[in-house]
């Protein structure tokens, strides 16, 4: 296949690209900084400049692109959340999804499938242990605002006839960056713990199961609408603690109070604070299977490449 990326150089975009280069597909990756993004990719990895915001540039690939996979957006836990940085990230995903429409709407070969980005915030914070399929409905907080209007800003392609899935990623798992090296600091300083109350539900994924799952999506014909990309056991915050500290034979007991982290972080404290019992129930349904559907061996697998 002839993929294009957007968000090819992020933390999921870069396992994405190998893992689908590696199995013989063309992939091109859209980047503002070509030459920046090099450094960090391999040698053959091909890039189309783009300003994020317009098909200037780029869109003319779409005529022979096979499947567009967006994953593009400024960073959710980047830095803290002035009113300036809560509309860049709302503003971002708007722009890159325009972008898109605005492509495949001029193309006269148009790709069979648009990935679209998203995160289990959609389904917002008040959920408190009731389980989350993709049936569930859409929560009323920020970042379920974000999600929600992120999901429909390439809707367009749906009167397209256009393969629409959306991909609802939960916290990823990995050493290169994300949520894993932050989680893991504190027990390596032996001051690991639960965060808050250590009740909210975490729903976690490998960073190898996420790029799976996206294959697996892309490659389906009959895949289409949302998938919850997370693992089928969701822990809360004090489990996932307990097993870090089990893993990493570091205590595990050292709790990080609801305020001090709210004062640290501000309303961005709302990621470590609250959660979401999310269960990938449609991935499951049509068949795939999770390569690390247990937090131990997660977290066993990720501590030993260190």
């Amino acid at each position: 296949m002839q993929i294009i990326i957007a968000g090819g150089t992020g933390l999921i975009g870069t396992a994405l690209y190998k893992r689908l280069a590696a199995d013989g597909h063309d992939v091109t990756i859209l980047s503002r900084s070509p030459d920046k993004a090099r450094v960090s990719m391999p040698a053959e990895t091909k890039f189309a400049r783009w300003d994020g915001k317009t098909a200037e540039g780029w869109g003319h690939l779409v005529e022979d692109a096979d499947a567009i996979i967006n994953l593009a957006g400024a960073g959710i836990a980047d830095k803290r959340w002035t009113a300036e940085r809560k509309a860049a990230i709302y503003q971002s995903r708007m722009d890159v999804g325009s972008a898109i429409v605005e492509a495949v709407k001029a193309a006269t070969n148009k790709p069979s499938v648009v990935l679209q980005a998203s995160a289990v915030g959609y389904y917002g914070v008040d959920n408190g242990d009731t389980i989350l399929t993709e049936a569930s409905g859409p929560g009323s907080d920020y970042l379920a605002q974000v999600c929600f209007d992120w999901e429909a800003s390439t809707s367009a392609l749906d009167a397209m006839e256009i393969r629409r899935p959306i991909l609802r990623t939960g916290i990823v798992l990995s050493n290169k960056g994300g949520a894993w090296p932050k989680i893991k600091l504190p027990f390596m300083l032996f001051a690991g713990g639960p965060l808050g109350s250590g009740n909210q539900w975490y729903p976690w994924i490998h960073i190898v199961d996420e790029v799976r799952a996206i294959q697996f999506i892309l490659e389906s014909s009959e895949a289409n609408g949302a998938f919850n990309l997370s693992a089928p056991t969701p822990v809360t915050n004090k489990e996932l603690a307990k097993v870090t500290g089990n893993v990493m034979r570091r205590p595990s007991f050292v709790p990080a109070p609801s305020v001090a982290l709210k004062i640290a972080l501000g309303e961005m404290s709302t990621i470590v604070l609250d959660g979401q019992r999310v269960v990938p129930q449609k991935l499951e349904e049509m068949g795939f299977t999770f390569k690390y559907a247990d937090i131990e061996n997660a977290v066993r697998e990720l501590t030993a490449k260190n």
